[in-house]
Order: structure tokens, then C-alpha cells, then sequence
């Protein structure tokens, strides 16, 4: 059971692509940043990192693992608070609250139990903030006031094992979300201004993997990682374009990582056959994917990688940082030190942040020949399974139940 409720990790929320209102290059208005890419701009790694970082303000902010939005001087998280799910924006230079709004949730029983709150990460865009309860609820606010455009629970009574983690994606005008439980599931695209069913795929239920944009032969398409599939879906029309049989999700792999896009490449990993990589071809008959290369030796447990400069670096399902080529699969190196398996790496320019479940901030050099730590900084006492949101000289890590911005100096 202690395995059971450490897989919860992985419920860690996965969250939406589209113009947010007053953006700016430093925003994470979604999961995995701007580009569900796990890249940020604008970060200023110091010349000599300290041994501590400087807390500006710490706020209590409830239990979860969904990672804050940033948007502008607008922080939007995502909690849950005794029997309710709340949803706040708080101002991201003082911590002080703007406005609130909460509605009552799903208990959460069984293993899955320690971790009560949220995994799916608010989104913003288009003036809204987008979220999914663990009980299926999808929910669309005004970013500016906190009231409530719309609110769907079309799959509430039908939720995966560890409740729902994956996080809408905002695109051309609508939320997508994938939704259901084990054996059956949608993925839906209501309208971002009035929750109306634009088109409704069934088929593969959701896993706790997180849908990503790519565009092949002007087709844009959406990369969906199911319970038991990867799929393209035209984002027009809901149309299925291409789709691959995934690895079944049992009790250490439950198909977690988000897909990553290279051009008209996508490389997947997290169940705990190694590491993929297929081209989309347009075809005739529609499109296709071919199978480019595979590591069945190394991929992830409960992490995505990220890619810079034709290299993948990710924490292995064994729990050691590693670099492997995006061109050919082939692993440059892997770290010897053993790490939590859950976790989350940011691109951040010159150096790679990291943050496993162990709380302690890694800063590490994208290099392709060997491991290079150049920091190890711990930033909360309690597990932290959300990503940290990374913004010039500001680091905002949510921890179990609170939220802190470090100053980076």
C-alpha cells in the first residue's frame, strides 16, 4: 500500500495552450509552461548559486499537487480545502489573494487518499482560467474576477483509479479535455466562452498523461496518451488521425508523461518499456505514424523529459537523472545518483532546474557528455510533486499544502 500511495505522485496534474490575456515571454500560464514544453524564458541563472534560496513570501494555500499558473502579476492555484476545491488568484509579487471561488468535492478514498487535492493544473487563456477536479469537474472562470463562465461534470460519476490528473488544453477557441475512467473515456472540446460541446471523441479512457499541440502538413492535430494508446486528433473536428498501441498501465507505470513534440516527430516514454520515438506522415489516405527508433532500456516513471538542442533529459524510472539523443534514442549518459522517480525538470537557458518529490531544488548543465550539478537547494518540508514555475528571478514551488516565491539572486 505504501507503493500504491507514492503512485499517487503521478496524479501530479498535467494544462493548456492559447493566448492569455497580458502574457508576457516569463508567463506559465499552463502545465509545463508556455508551450507545454517545459521551457521558460528569461531566467537569470546567478554566476554562483547559494547554498539557500530567499523566501519573499510564503502563503497556506491547501493540499494538492496541481502547479500554479502564472500570468503577468497574477498567480492562479488550484487546492483543495477541507470538502471543497478551491480556486485562487493571488497577486504573484506579494502573495496577497485577489479573489476565490470554490465549489464541493469528490472524497477521495482508497490509497489515492493522500493526496486529497487537485492533480490537474489551472490553465489560462483567452481571459479564463480553466480547471479539473479529481472528480471529474471541469470548471471555466473569469481570470479577472474569479466568476464562473461555466461548469461541466459530464464524466464526474466515472473517474480513473487515482482520479483525474491530465490537464485541459485551451486552442482556437475551445477547452479540450480527455475524460472518463478505466475502460471508457472522451476526449471532449466545449467552447471556451460558454462550455458548449463543440465534438466528442469516444474510445480510450484518460490516463495521467497531459494532451500536447502539433501541426504536421498544416494539419493541427492534438497528441493524446491514453489508457492504452497514443493518438493524433484533428483539433478542427475531433477526428482520429493516426494512432499506436501503448504499453497497458499497471501498478509502477500508469502512462504519466506527457508526449513531447519535435517538428513532426513525437517521442513518448512512462510505461516503463523504455523510451519511443515516431514520425507523423501525411498520406494519401490520411496520416500515419512510423516507428523511428526505441530504447526499451531507458524512459521514465512519473516525469516528462525535456528536449534542448536534439538532446532529452529526464529522470529515469530507476531514478537517476540521464541525457539521451532525440535523433536516434541512444543514451549519452546517466547519472549514478538515485533519485525519487516523480519529479519535474524545467529548461531554464543555461542550466536545467529540477525538482523531485524529495523537495530539493537540482540545477544541472544540459550537457550531452557527462552530469554536470551545479546546485542542490532544498525548498520546502514537505514532498513536492508540482512543478516549480520559473520567472526572471522568482521560483514559486508548491509544496504540500503551501505555496512559497524564492528570490534568485
Amino acid at each position: 500500500m505504501a507503493i500504491a500511495n507514492r503512485t499517487i505522485g503521478v496524479v501530479v496534474g498535467c494544462a493548456l495552450l492559447g493566448s492569455a490575456v497580458g502574457a508576457f515571454a516569463q508567463d506559465w500560464p499552463q502545465w509545463r509552461g508556455p508551450n507545454r514544453d517545459g521551457k521558460v524564458a528569461g531566467f537569470d541563472a546567478p554566476q554562483t548559486w547559494p547554498k539557500t534560496l530567499e523566501s519573499k513570501w510564503r502563503k497556506s494555500v491547501g493540499t494538492g499537487d496541481a502547479t500554479p499558473a502564472l500570468v503577468g502579476d497574477k498567480l492562479y492555484v488550484f487546492t483543495r480545502q477541507g470538502g471543497d476545491e478551491v480556486i485562487r488568484c493571488l497577486d504573484a509579487e506579494s502573495g496577497k489573494p485577489l479573489w476565490q471561488e470554490k465549489y464541493a468535492a469528490r472524497a477521495v478514498t482508497g490509497a489515492p487518499s493522500s493526496h486529497p487535492g487537485p492533480r490537474s493544473s489551472p490553465t489560462v487563456a483567452e481571459g479564463k482560467v480553466v480547471t479539473l477536479g479529481v472528480g471529474g469537474i471541469l470548471s471555466c472562470l473569469d481570470a479577472g474576477t474569479g466568476k464562473v463562465a461555466w461548469r461541466s461534470d459530464v464524466f464526474a460519476s466515472h473517474v480513473p483509479q487515482f482520479y483525474t490528473a491530465m490537464s485541459p488544453i485551451v486552442v482556437d477557441g475551445m477547452c479540450i479535455a480527455h475524460l472518463g475512467g478505466e475502460g471508457e473515456g472522451a476526449v471532449i472540446a466545449f467552447d471556451l466562452a460558454t462550455g458548449n460541446q463543440k465534438w466528442k471523441l469516444a474510445g480510450d479512457a484518460p490516463a495521467y498523461a497531459s494532451p500536447v499541440l502539433m501541426t504536421v502538413e498544416g494539419a493541427k492535430q492534438l497528441v493524446v496518451q491514453g489508457e492504452k494508446s497514443l493518438a493524433g486528433i484533428a483539433v478542427s473536428d475531433g477526428t482520429q488521425l493516426w494512432r499506436v498501441s501503448t504499453p497497458p498501465q499497471r501498478r509502477y507505470f500508469l502512462n504519466s508523461a506527457t508526449p513531447i513534440v519535435d517538428g513532426s516527430t513525437v517521442i513518448f516514454t512512462g510505461q516503463g518499456a523504455g523510451t519511443k520515438a515516431l514520425a507523423i506522415e501525411k498520406r494519401d489516405s490520411g496520416f500515419a505514424a512510423k516507428e523511428l527508433w526505441a530504447n526499451e532500456q531507458l524512459g521514465t516513471g512519473y516525469n516528462t523529459p525535456v528536449l534542448k538542442d536534439g538532446l532529452l533529459f529526464g529522470l529515469s524510472d530507476r531514478g537517476n537523472f540521464f541525457c539521451m539523443s532525440a535523433r536516434t534514442g541512444k543514451a549519452a549518459w546517466t547519472d549514478t545518483g538515485r533519485r525519487d522517480r516523480f519529479g519535474a525538470i524545467v529548461d531554464a537557458g543555461e542550466v536545467l532546474l529540477a525538482l523531485p518529490a524529495n523537495s530539493q531544488l537540482i540545477a544541472f548543465k544540459p550537457s550531452g557528455k557527462k552530469y554536470v550539478q551545479v546546485a542542490a537547494i532544498k525548498v520546502a518540508d514537505s514532498p513536492t510533486y508540482a512543478h516549480p514555475v520559473v520567472a526572471g528571478k522568482r521560483i514559486f514551488v508548491k509544496d504540500r499544502d503551501a505555496l512559497t516565491m524564492f528570490a534568485v539572486e
